[in-house]
């Protein structure tokens, strides 16, 4: 295979001060992009501001004879998501990869777990996702070309304790990317969800000595394909833990059909319902929502349902 490269394209990339996002800012550059470093270097809470983390990843990309430039505004605003899309599109007339990668971290048990904690977590995961995929898609969808990578997390596939915050955060990364990734199908956009695992700063306070080796140059190289050109999916996550690149993907059983249920019956035929033998994937692009309802419908008419037609469960401004 070629040599994948990126000269002549622009990345935003958020969060890209430290950990994972310098990583991808530090292997995007030295493959030729030209690269905006966000980062308002916060603390791990988000609290204050720092301009040295994101001024040193410029530095080192210069150093190496790259080009970046840095910005210090945060994600968890419109007006910070706009201003760093804008950065892009002032500096390079352009941008052809978004990276949103910032993040912050405020654990708690659920039953203490503050509001002022559950917004702040998903004013810069959810909320700053939309906040720069919201500047960055037209000017995307007018180019006829982008990636986007939106970030995700295992807490957000299958949660964990002390998180509600970060994983309802995470988990909503999914139906965000998925709708980019419709819309953007038609116009040369594709979407793609990152599952990373690297020992950050995030880490702190943990046991991490029998940890494999987990540097975040690991998980770089599935963004980098994610982000590139020749990227083949959209709609789909990658997960990226020690050394380890696999698909994650939502899946249903084929369940069980009755023209009417009672809570009885639901019990008596549970095994059945949540038999994963022949399970249904269905791919968000170009129709998983459409298929989803056919096939039900399908199920139904097969066992003696009112005749409907493929899909009629959605028109025009539904969703079901």
């Amino acid at each position: 295979m070629p040599d994948l490269r990126f000269d002549g394209r622009a990345a935003v990339i958020t969060g890209a001060g430290r950990g994972l996002g310098r990583a991808y800012a530090l292997l995007l550059a030295a493959k030729g992009a030209k690269v905006v470093v966000n980062d308002p270097g916060a603390a791990m809470s988000g609290d204050g501001t720092d301009p040295g983390p994101a001024d040193g990843v410029v530095r080192e990309i210069e150093a190496a004879g790259g080009e970046a430039v840095a910005n210090h505004d945060s994600v968890a605003t419109p007006e910070g998501g706009q201003r760093i899309v804008a950065t892009a599109l002032d500096r390079y007339g352009r941008i052809d990869i978004l990276i949103h990668n910032a993040g912050n971290h405020r654990p708690a048990p659920l039953a203490e777990m503050t509001y002022a904690d559950f917004d702040a977590v998903l004013d810069v995961h959810l909320r700053g996702a939309f906040h720069v995929v919201r500047p960055a898609f037209p000017a995307m969808r007018d180019a006829g070309y982008g990636r986007v990578v939106l970030t995700s997390s295992i807490g957000g596939l299958y949660g964990n304790g002390r998180v509600a915050n970060y994983a309802a955060a995470k988990a909503g990364i999914t139906g965000l990317s998925n709708v980019v990734a419709l819309e953007g199908a038609a116009c040369g956009v594709t979407c793609n969800v990152v599952v990373p695992a690297a020992v950050t700063r995030m880490a702190a306070g943990l046991d991490t000595s029998a940890y494999p080796p987990m540097d975040p140059d690991l998980a770089a190289p599935a963004v980098g394909w994610l982000a590139h050109e020749s990227c083949s999916v959209t709609g789909e996550m990658l997960v990226a833990i020690a050394g380890r690149i696999a698909r994650a993907f939502v899946a249903e059983t084929p369940g069980v059909h009755r023209p009417s249920w009672t809570i009885e019956q639901v019990g008596e035929d549970i095994a059945a319902i949540r038999d994963t033998g022949d399970p249904w994937i269905l791919p968000v692009v170009p129709s998983a929502h459409d298929d989803h309802i056919s096939r039900s419908f399908a199920m139904a008419r097969a066992e003696g349902g009112p005749a409907t037609g493929e899909g009629s469960g959605r028109r025009a401004g539904q969703s079901l």
